[in-house]
């Protein structure tokens, strides 16, 4: 199972970004997908996440409202639509799929596929 992240660039304060995650695998052992971001000398941190045949949906503190994260089940598909970006949001994003447990879906180590990353830079 391969993920394709997509979407990325660079932009302005205040702009939007949809960033896009295809799995190449239609059926896979997946029960929520969700994206990460690493800064340059950071860990790296959740920001979103959806549990796939739900649609329900979880949030980092630091994007609740700016952020919204979706699928479409058809597409084998998690977007992020990213809303008055800030120079703090700039980072490399990932996808990650995995069969999650519902307490753990903050931690990168419960994801079983990773994207390869698209990087997102915001200017002030």
């Amino acid at each position: 199972v391969q993920l394709q992240a997509s979407g990325g660039g660079l932009v302005q304060a205040g702009d939007s970004l949809k960033l896009s995650c295809a799995a190449s695998a239609r059926t896979f052992s997946r029960n929520t997908m969700a994206w990460f971001r690493q800064a340059p000398g950071k860990e790296r941190e959740f920001v979103s996440a959806i549990i796939w045949y739900s649609g329900v949906t979880r949030y980092a503190d630091f994007v609740k409202g700016r952020f919204a994260i979706s699928r479409d089940t058809a597409k084998n598909t998690m977007y992020l639509e990213m809303n008055s970006l800030k120079p703090e949001d700039t980072s490399i994003y990932y996808c990650a799929a995995g069969v999650v447990d519902y307490k753990d879906y903050v931690r990168p180590q419960a994801y079983n596929y990773w994207g390869q990353g698209t990087l997102v830079t915001v200017s002030s």
